[in-house]
């Protein structure tokens, strides 16, 4: 496990370098299928850079990345990677992105780091050794009610048809006076729970790579994730609500039911 962590850190950080190196300046953007889901030359860079770490400790490791990744190996670990979480907000000089990096084995996430350079943050957590903050242990807030809550959500690139009752599930909320923040990256929505900064988070539609580190980096810190209706959650399913794991997740569940 100390061999992963390290190719996991060291993977993270020139992934850094190379956001750090092209932020605020000019790089070719794409767009994906969605019109407003973009993709740049440095979401690429930093994927090929980690799949080169990867690969020059581990050749026989598979790559789940957001960007393509390699899974050609037959392998049961599976390094899922989020090259850069938050690109539209990178695009546009925002400084509220990460590298995210987790690593699966035989079907269970045991180790996840997500690198905000920017900001100077590195979360980290391995299974069943707790969550860490720059090697400062992390707790998730003891705030019980949702009535004293502050909540984090995103929202997909389709949002303009309501998909998933996501419009829906967001009034809900504001509904009830809550304060409510939207920062365009769920690997640090979830690293937010984790340390106490969000009481609730919550969305419809994301991926592995979304989710895979931060879902371990919650847990870790003594928090909840589960599905809309408080069933089992798997970073492979859509739906995602993570909190403190106090009463006011069943409150948000409830919340969550009206529009299912």
């Amino acid at each position: 496990m100390e061999e992963y962590k390290k190719v996991m850190n060291e993977a993270a950080e020139e992934a850094a370098k190379i956001q750090l190196e092209y932020f605020e300046k000019d790089f070719e953007i794409g767009r994906k299928m969605n019109y407003s889901d973009l993709v740049t030359e440095v979401d690429k860079r930093c994927e090929a850079k980690i799949i080169e770490i990867i690969h020059n400790s581990f050749p026989d490791h598979n790559v789940l990345g957001e960007e393509g990744g390699d899974l050609h190996k037959k392998s049961e670990h599976v390094w899922i990677v989020d090259p850069i979480d938050g690109t539209v907000n990178y695009a546009h000089s925002l400084p509220i992105f990460c590298v995210s990096i987790a690593l699966e084995i035989k079907g269970e996430v045991v180790m996840g780091m997500v690198y905000s350079a920017k900001n100077g943050e590195k979360f980290f957590a391995e299974k069943g050794k707790g969550s860490y903050l720059n090697d400062k242990r992390i707790k998730v807030s003891d705030v019980e009610l949702l009535k004293d809550s502050m909540l984090v959500t995103g929202f997909p690139y389709d949002a303009k048809e309501n998909s998933n009752h996501c419009i829906d599930h967001f009034v809900n909320f504001i509904k009830l006076g809550l304060p409510i923040r939207r920062l365009g990256s769920a690997a640090l929505d979830a690293c937010y729970v984790a340390c106490g900064r969000f009481e609730g988070f919550w969305e419809v539609n994301l991926n592995p790579w979304d989710i895979a580190a931060g879902y371990l980096i919650i847990l870790e810190a003594g928090g909840k994730v589960t599905d809309f209706i408080g069933g089992k959650f798997s970073i492979y399913k859509k739906p995602v609500l993570a909190t403190n794991g106090r009463s006011l997740h069943d409150e948000m569940i409830e919340v969550l039911k009206k529009s299912l």
